[in-house]
């Protein structure tokens, strides 16, 4: 890290993994800016941070609104004219709350449903990475983590959670793009696999805390100038596609 300070900003961080990852890079001396749809629980994650004497701030963003896209892009212009790191975190996983387990069969499948799941994970993570490369490019510094899933992983993919596979294998195709794409600018972008983790969606069965998961997205977060691009991780080291 140079003399001017990283500002970073995290996609629904108001709980769980995001939450997690933005206490992290914190820690190592980042600006954070804590975002999510629903304003009193991203203050309030804030406000929590900020007691811990972290310098995080709060701004609403909704992933799935433009305006919403265009106004963050615009304060962090108008506040900081730099962002040095974005993870997006936000994300839905409709059909883990399926009381029935047959309506997770692909045969059952709501075509709402996917539509829905591929404008919050896939598109918003598109459009939201669109807005804020800009700054990126302009100061030839960059590190985008996609927050992706083993759920997506063509090699082991199963049945069930259509929806969820679909948007999470489309957000490692954008992790694929962006990386050739702005390989020239000193951007590095990778999907991240957080595992199984205690989390509001995760349950409380899970096999890794929310920290534990943050740690592998704050080392794709904060990787050397150099380091790998276009790749997908999990917990640093790479797993297959």
């Amino acid at each position: 890290m140079n003399e001017t300070r990283r500002i970073a900003l995290i996609t629904g961080a108001n709980r769980g993994i995001g939450f997690e990852t933005a206490r992290q890079l914190a820690r190592l001396g980042f600006k954070v800016i804590v975002t999510s749809r629903d304003g009193l629980q991203g203050k309030a994650a804030a406000d929590k941070l900020q007691s811990e004497a972290l310098d995080v701030g709060y701004h609403p963003l909704d992933v799935t609104r433009p305006e919403s896209i265009q106004r963050v892009a615009e304060f962090l212009d108008n506040a900081f004219g730099r962002l040095d790191v974005l993870v997006n975190n936000a994300g839905i996983f409709p059909e883990i709350g399926y009381a029935d387990s047959r309506q997770q069969s692909i045969l059952a499948a709501d075509a709402d449903v996917v539509r829905a799941s591929l404008e919050t994970n896939a598109l918003g993570a598109l459009e939201v990475t669109r807005a804020l490369v800009p700054p990126m490019q302009r100061n030839g510094y960059g590190r985008i983590v996609n927050l992706s899933s083993g759920y997506a992983q063509l090699t082991n993919m199963g049945g069930r959670f259509v929806a969820y596979r679909m948007s999470k294998a489309a957000v490692n195709v954008l992790t694929r793009v962006f990386a050739a794409e702005l390989a020239e600018d000193n951007i590095l972008v990778n999907s991240v696999d957080p595992g199984w983790v205690r989390t509001r969606m995760g349950g409380p069965n899970a096999t890794r805390s929310a920290a534990e998961a943050a740690e592998g997205i704050v080392w794709a977060a904060t990787l050397e100038d150099g380091g790998p691009t276009g790749g997908f991780y999990k917990a640093g080291e790479a797993v297959p596609w």
